[in-house]
């Protein structure tokens, strides 16, 4: 009796017990409640409105595109259109749901069943916690905190769930969800991911596509289709069996499916082109005011003419030298933009940021000063020593040949002509031209400018030559036809700019009948390419710059070559390198349009035979570059360069320049053309010397 009266009060105590414990569990339980109540019921207040989350912003995202619309270059983080629930195929919603939350619609933001089970696991197998976020957890995260791993975040995060969910719908919080996570490649929302991927809208996407951006959350860069494909399709291929499993989809229509096959969007190329866009992004802050909305900017860069153009200056460009091209159609519009031979290893753009000296190039301003004073392509003039303020320019022959034809005297950039016609018409006639055909840098007015002492830029003398193909309208450069949102709503549509008539067309047409002789028989001779072409070369003083500049069939493009701390360069006349360059990409940018033959029928200069040594003819050596001077080495006091003191550039006054340009009335007014002096038959004497 007595063992069974102990049986008894050791059990009555061990219900007391278990009665207490439960009641304090209860009470502890409904305190925890009660506190978790508190602070999300805090939360809830903080939280912002849903109208407030979907305008929040995020960053502007640019994508560049070329003339075809393919995206060359994508800028910012990538926020695509924000697409509605009711407009995101259910497809895409099934696949995220599957894999990241499969009980996302039962659970009240925290999913205890799968906290219980991750538990358990991490238990069993003796390792940390596992990752156990449901949707609106992910959600919170991205919105409100950081990716720490430490308990607070997770407590942090559970709490803003739990809140979220009594604050939001779940259809709230799924469009919330797809359209804020991020999904790799700088894509966050899934209209961003597959605009990135596969260049189109989120409403769009398939079921195979759906596969694929579903399994990029988990892991973004490393399962990325564009940098690791065969990664993507693998966690493809188990998002399909988690919908098959779950019950989404029949196994019939997970066979069916193969994500190998969905085709993926065009990786940019970040080569040259980068040269280009560098160039033309900046010029969106003249443009236009958005900043925020995700934009399409749309440019003139035609891709095939780019490749051949970055070929042409990389296979062309002397050993330690670099290069630059720019070439603009007959609107002005830039086809083709290369500043350097290589982009990784040098951003540096040289084809609109470096200045260098243009050489005989710069005649082109010397002759069209000439043309419009009344001289004519078959005007006599004579070669001789001449001798102005001091200088004595030499050939790069080291000879005269008397009496020649202004036409023979351009063709083979006969330096002593060139500075004779400007003693005659006048230095600052010259500058004047240059002004008026878009030279924006500082020019000198010293006799020695007419070799092209002052400094330029590559795109600026492509211009020039544009311009003079225009028949003597002015030819403004320029990048984007039209800027749009991803929407499709243009908000910048690109309108031709004024022309203005620099020359008259009798000037311009003359013109490019000396150009057309430079290059039939002259020092371009290189720049052929078996359809009319007409072009000048440049070279400066011991090689230490080369260019070629011409234009074909309405395309106009300037090459320079040299190095960029203006050491010389063996072998980089105008007509080598340069115009072998210049030849190649234009056989390609031209080849699909039609023959075009200019006004005037190409006539032949006679043929100095004295000329064809430095013309470099019959692989005879090159001794001389085109201003006299010594291909290699410093130039000598008599060697007829250009002496130091006369190669300065000196600023112009502006003052007598606008009014030079008839600047007097609004901006863009028309410049006054000079009548020609004479149309007779002209003959330039040498003066004395002085």
């Amino acid at each position: 009796m007595a063992k069974a009266g102990y049986k008894a009060a050791k059990g009555s105590r061990f219900k007391r017990w278990a009665v207490a414990s439960l009641k304090i569990g209860t009470v502890i339980a409904l305190l925890g409640l009660m506190v978790v109540g508190i602070f999300v019921a805090i939360a809830r207040g903080e939280i912002e409105s849903f109208e407030d989350l979907k305008s929040s912003p995020n960053g502007q995202m640019i994508r560049v595109r070329a003339a075809d619309g393919t995206v060359i270059q994508t800028l910012g983080p990538s926020f695509g259109r924000w697409i509605p629930i009711d407009e995101i195929p259910h497809e895409m919603k099934d696949a995220m749901v599957a894999v990241e939350d499969r009980r996302f619609y039962y659970h009240p933001g925290v999913d205890p069943y799968g906290l219980a089970r991750a538990v358990v696991v991490s238990l069993s197998e003796g390792g940390r916690m596992r990752a156990t976020s449901t949707i609106t957890q992910q959600l919170a995260r991205n919105v409100y905190l950081n990716n720490n791993r430490d308990i607070g975040r997770k407590l942090r995060e559970m709490i803003l769930s739990l809140a979220m969910e009594t604050k939001f719908s779940k259809e709230q919080i799924l469009e919330l969800y797809l359209n804020k996570v991020y999904f790799g490649g700088g894509a966050y929302g899934v209209d961003a991911a597959s605009r990135r991927f596969f260049d189109h809208g989120a409403e769009d996407i398939t079921l195979a596509e759906a596969t694929i951006i579903a399994g990029l959350v988990k892991a973004p860069s490393r399962y990325s289709p564009t940098a690791d494909a065969k990664a993507a399709i693998g966690r493809a291929g188990v998002v399909l069996e988690v919908m098959q499993d779950a019950g989404m989809i029949t196994p019939e229509e997970a066979a069916s499916v193969q994500p190998a096959k969905v085709r993926l969007a065009a990786e940019p190329k970040q080569d040259s082109v980068r040269y280009f866009t560098d160039w033309a992004l900046p010029q969106l802050d003249n443009l236009i005011d958005e900043t925020e909305k995700p934009i399409d900017v749309w440019t003139t860069l035609d891709l095939g003419m780019q490749r051949a153009a970055s070929n042409a200056i990389r296979a062309g460009v002397p050993r330690g030298a670099q290069g630059a091209l720019v070439s603009i159609d007959r609107d002005g519009a830039v086809r083709a933009m290369v500043g350097g031979t290589d982009y990784a290893s040098s951003n540096y753009n040289r084809a609109v940021t470096a200045l260098r000296q243009p050489g005989s190039a710069w005649k082109v301003f010397v002759y069209l000063a000439a043309l419009e004073a009344g001289f004519r392509p078959e005007d006599k003039v004579v070669d001789e020593a001449v001798t102005i303020n001091g200088w004595s320019p030499k050939n790069s022959s080291g000879t005269y040949s008397g009496e020649i034809t202004l036409r023979t005297a351009f063709a083979y950039s006969k330096n002593t002509v060139a500075a004779k016609i400007g003693d005659e018409v006048g230095t600052s006639s010259i500058a004047n031209m240059a002004r008026r055909f878009g030279i924006t840098t500082p020019i000198s007015t010293t006799p020695a400018m007419v070799l092209g002492s002052s400094e330029t830029r590559v795109i600026d003398m492509t211009r020039a030559f544009a311009s003079v193909a225009a028949r003597g309208k002015s030819v403004t450069p320029y990048a984007i036809t039209k800027v749009s949102t991803i929407d499709g709503e243009v908000i910048y549509q690109h309108k031709p700019a004024r022309q203005v008539q620099l020359v008259e067309d009798y000037v311009a047409g003359a013109m490019t009948d000396l150009l057309q002789s430079a290059v039939a028989t002259g020092t371009g001779r290189a720049a052929s390419i078996g359809r009319p072409v007409a072009g000048k070369t440049g070279t400066t003083s011991s090689n230490k710059d080369g260019w070629f500049l011409g234009f074909s069939s309405g395309l106009t493009t300037g090459v320079w070559m040299g190095r960029d701390d203006a050491r010389a360069v063996g072998n980089l006349q105008g007509g080598t390198a340069p115009a072998a360059a210049w030849a190649n990409y234009m056989r390609t940018a031209v080849a699909r349009r039609p023959v075009e033959n200019f006004d005037t029928e190409v006539v032949f200069p006679e043929r100095l035979e004295d000329e064809e040594m430095v013309l470099g003819e019959e692989g005879e050596e090159v001794l001389v570059d085109e201003n006299g001077m010594p291909i290699e080495g410093a130039p000598t006091g008599d060697a007829g360069g250009i002496p130091q003191h006369m190669t300065e550039p000196e600023p112009l006054d502006e003052a007598w320049i606008d009014q030079a340009l008839g600047r007097s009335g609004e901006e863009g007014d028309q410049p006054p053309v000079p009548a020609p002096r004479n149309t007779g038959p002209k003959t330039v004497t040498a003066p004395p010397p002085r």
